[in-house]
């Protein structure tokens, strides 16, 4: 996004209704698809390092970019110590990110974070927070982190968080399937890992990091997708690498060859060691440049992130004020 062509967001943008996206019903397994997919690293590097450099947005249109990323954010914790009462804060804090005095002078009205991202024993309290926000509460299933569990608890743990009001699904695939090359496995895991969501959607996170090669993941991200997928998503932020930009474009240019091929779009997810307001439009202008504006709307993007909306506060606050602002004036929850 150069500074002299790249336009703003409108200001209304986060606030109107999202279009509705036939979803992705998945295909049969093509191996000869997925055989011929391939992924030029010196070539992908090259490409992801010339985008922080080259990029400046200013100003306003800073201003507005930033604001739109807000509205993509899966605000999550998934802590061993999380309680209802962090959750409820967190969840006080998706309905109302920015706070109103900022929010009025920038303009804005009815911001929300995308969702909230929270383990199944939390759902309950999520949802009860969220009542009558439009907010959907997201649930990590399928034995997350690891995804080791015996399958048939897996399935049921998806089930039981769909039952609990959990409107979207991140499961993580078995890591070893795609190690393996063994793809048959990995397709029929996503396609009941999907059936059991039901009309919940399903983030299937491939754990970038432990998957080898980019290779891997341009296989993984079209697997998952002939299985269902509504989203693909990098990480756990559990893993040692998460997203990082050139994962990011192998995963997108999957979804781009997969729409252009079915007709049906299917969302990205990069989680996971994104903390920074300049780092969040780096992403966002890759999307735009790979996958179009269409693609910058919550139901086809999100951040999986708990601090990036701290900093992006930080960056509005110094935006109408010249000043910076200390972190606990912009807490989490």
């Amino acid at each position: 996004m150069h500074e002299t062509t790249t336009q703003s967001p409108t200001q209304t943008s986060t606030q109107l209704p999202q279009a509705v996206e036939p979803r992705n019903p998945g295909m049969a397994l093509d191996m000869d698809w997925v055989r011929r997919v391939q992924a030029n690293t010196s070539a992908i590097e090259r490409r992801c390092a010339t985008l922080p450099g080259r990029r400046s947005i200013k100003k306003q249109h800073q201003a507005a970019w930033l604001l739109k990323a807000i509205s993509l954010i899966d605000l999550t914790t998934l802590s061993g110590d999380d309680t209802v009462r962090r959750v409820q804060r967190l969840c006080a804090k998706a309905r109302q990110p920015v706070r109103a005095e900022m929010l009025e002078a920038l303009g804005m009205e009815g911001l929300t974070t995308g969702a909230v991202c929270v383990y199944h024993e939390m759902i309950t309290a999520a949802v009860a927070a969220l009542q009558g926000s439009g907010i959907p509460v997201a649930a990590v299933s399928t034995g997350f982190p690891a995804g080791l569990s015996p399958f048939h608890l897996r399935l049921q743990e998806i089930s039981e968080s769909v039952a609990a009001g959990a409107g979207e699904i991140d499961i993580v695939i078995s890591r070893r399937h795609v190690l393996e090359g063994n793809w048959a496995a990995l397709y029929d895991e996503m396609a009941q890992m999907r059936a059991a969501c039901g009309a919940a959607h399903v983030k299937a996170i491939l754990a970038t990091g432990e998957l080898g090669t980019l290779r891997n993941v341009a296989r993984a991200s079209l697997v998952c997708m002939m299985a269902g997928a509504d989203f693909i998503k990098t990480s756990t932020g559990k893993e040692s690498v998460n997203a990082t930009l050139p994962v990011s474009l192998v995963m997108i240019r999957a979804i781009r060859d997969y729409y252009e091929a079915t007709g049906y779009r299917v969302g990205y997810k990069p989680a996971g060691g994104i903390s920074k307001a300049k780092d969040a439009l780096v992403y966002l202008s890759l999307i735009k440049e790979e996958l179009g504006d269409r693609w910058l709307q919550p139901d086809l993007f999100r951040f999986g992130a708990s601090s990036l909306l701290g900093d992006i506060e930080r960056q509005l606050e110094h935006h109408l004020t010249g000043a910076y602002s200390s972190g606990y004036r912009h807490a989490i929850g």
